[in-house]
């Protein structure tokens, strides 16, 4: 028989002061929305058709690449379906099923009648950049690739900065004291010109910056994780867990961990925001994700550099704006919600309206 899932009555406060903040609840909502939406970036922005019908015969060359000459061509290389002379092949013995945007992030728009970069039109709804490629579609995946980014760094971070302000903090003595010296001088150290100068021997990739800049991003987490652990350890239930012979890894996960949680999952959102200000950062001088990934920071430096296109510079900065401000109005629900004083409000009862311990009453006694 299956178990009922049980929710604490301290986890029910918390949602219910995170759900009474309007505004970061409505932000988590719009964030999901958009993210959920950029996972599909395929299928709302891609220079292939989501699937054909030629001469009685089913192609989906969303996921397979089918040969030019499939479509009466006379490359064997992968088919261009922009091409004029494919489309009217397609045209003329089939159909095919577009999505709204016809084109990826990295598509060259030829046959464009303006010099790019383009305003936007019926064609491109937020112009092309300097290269002729559509900003939209640009967006969007751009969108996926730094939030995907922040996730991946943010997971990471915590896990380092939780187990080492963990060990730090339960211990305490000389490995606390020999722990405080290693962060302290590894925090001292430039990281953006780190990132810079290692840019210069390697080319950055993904999974490279997002190694370079974990070692970094992890500190920022190390001194909360170590004063709550610092203050738990001795409390009555640890040390009589302690004294019940428990070994620490067991006293540090079940009980000391649930407790220094509560102030690590605070600073996650912000942990969040600070990865894609990095990234962004670090594109849009020229140290980031190769040339040609959908990057917004890149979007940034071209919009600096075509001042006489407006909508890259305008685009860039709404775009970034909203993600950046749904994260920090997330993270101020998820603040307040785990912060004692909001809780214990949220748990007090409001009195009736003629109550004896009502403020109308009490002053109309006075």
């Amino acid at each position: 028989m299956a178990t009922k899932f049980k929710v604490s009555p301290i986890t029910r406060r918390r949602l219910a002061v995170f759900k009474a903040n309007r505004r970061a609840r409505v932000s988590l909502w719009v964030f999901l929305a958009l993210f959920v939406v950029s996972l599909g970036a395929e299928l709302i922005a891609n220079d292939k058709p989501l699937v054909m019908r030629y001469d009685g015969q089913w192609y989906v060359p969303l996921l397979v690449d089918y040969p030019e000459t499939e479509f009466g061509g006379f490359l064997p290389t992968t088919a261009d379906y922009h091409d004029p002379f494919v489309q009217a092949q397609i045209a003329e013995h089939g159909w095919a099923l577009w999505p709204p945007i016809p084109f990826s992030y990295q598509t060259l728009d030829m046959q464009m009648m303006r010099p790019s970069p383009a305003p936007p039109d019926g064609r491109h709804w937020l112009g092309t950049d300097d290269q002729g490629r559509d900003v939209t579609a640009r967006v969007i995946y751009g969108f996926r690739l730094s939030v995907a980014f922040a996730l991946v760094l943010t997971a990471g971070s915590l896990v380092m900065g939780v187990l080492v302000g963990g060990i730090q903090g339960y211990f305490g003595g000389r490995t606390d004291l020999i722990g405080q010296r290693f962060t302290e001088i590894w925090s001292g150290l430039p990281v953006l010109f780190l990132l810079i100068i290692l840019a210069s021997f390697v080319q950055p990739g993904f999974w490279w910056l997002l190694g370079i800049m974990l070692l970094f991003s992890w500190l920022g987490l190390v001194d909360v994780v170590r004063a709550e652990f610092l203050r738990a350890r001795n409390l009555e239930y640890v040390r009589a867990a302690r004294a019940m012979g428990l070994p620490p890894r067991l006293i540090m996960w079940r009980h000391v961990l649930p407790n220094a949680m509560v102030a690590t999952l605070t600073f996650v959102p912000f942990l969040f925001t600070g990865a894609i200000t990095t990234l962004t950062a670090l594109d849009f001088l020229g140290f980031g994700l190769p040339p040609g990934s959908p990057s917004l920071g890149e979007l940034v430096a071209q919009g600096k550099n075509n001042l006489h296109a407006p909508w890259l510079g305008i685009t860039a900065f709404v775009s970034l704006s909203l993600m950046l401000s749904l994260l920090v109005f997330i993270g101020e629900g998820l603040r307040d919600a785990f912060d004692p004083r909001h809780v214990r409000h949220a748990a007090t009862p409001v009195p009736a309206a003629g109550s004896p311990t009502s403020p109308a009453r009490s002053q109309t006694d006075a």
